[in-house]
């Protein structure tokens, strides 16, 4: 069965050794560096360069409708073999987005409510990224749903860090 984990930059080692992932999707500010785990090849990994805000600030990068039409296609072209891992800085605002999106470009008849309240259940702290979540809602025409449902569960618990987890692609 596939897998899509969520993780933080300090535990992506040990979630791709744990889960036997062979697929990452970095979403981290473009300087800061990032040890590609030896078990996964380098054209399984897909690293985008961005900061994790929410509205356009000068001297960061924004996300994107480009960045996030990567996030679609990188799930979409997934050969969904092997686990994939999804990471950010903390693990809880853009790789939480990313997860969340792929899991709904993979399984169009997902709910989207059922699946933010099913995320917030398994991730206290997450928070996704509301920019690429409107993006990404109407990049795969959600009609405001995925914007709603996300906006539903609300802020999640302050974290420096938050726990590795599984975001489910079937409910």
């Amino acid at each position: 069965m596939p897998k899509i984990i969520v993780s933080s930059l300090s535990k992506l080692h040990d979630t791709v050794r744990e889960h036997g992932a062979r697929r990452i999707l970095t979403l981290i500010n473009a300087s800061t560096p990032v040890s590609r785990p030896e078990e996964v090849d380098a054209e399984h990994h897909l690293f985008l360069g961005f900061s994790d805000i929410i509205e356009e600030t000068e001297g960061l990068t924004a996300p994107s409708a480009a960045h996030v039409e990567d996030v679609i296609r990188w799930a979409k072209d997934w050969d969904q073999r092997a686990p994939m891992v999804v990471h950010c800085y903390a693990g809880i605002s853009r790789s939480t987005a990313a997860a969340y999106t792929s899991a709904l470009c993979l399984n169009p008849n997902l709910d989207e409510y059922a699946l933010a309240n099913e995320l917030r259940r398994r991730a206290p702290t997450a928070t996704p990224n509301i920019r690429m979540i409107t993006f990404a809602d109407a990049i795969l025409g959600r009609k405001g749903r995925m914007v709603e449902a996300i906006t539903l569960i609300g802020r999640g618990e302050d974290a420096f860090e938050g726990v590795p987890f599984e975001v489910p692609m079937k409910l």
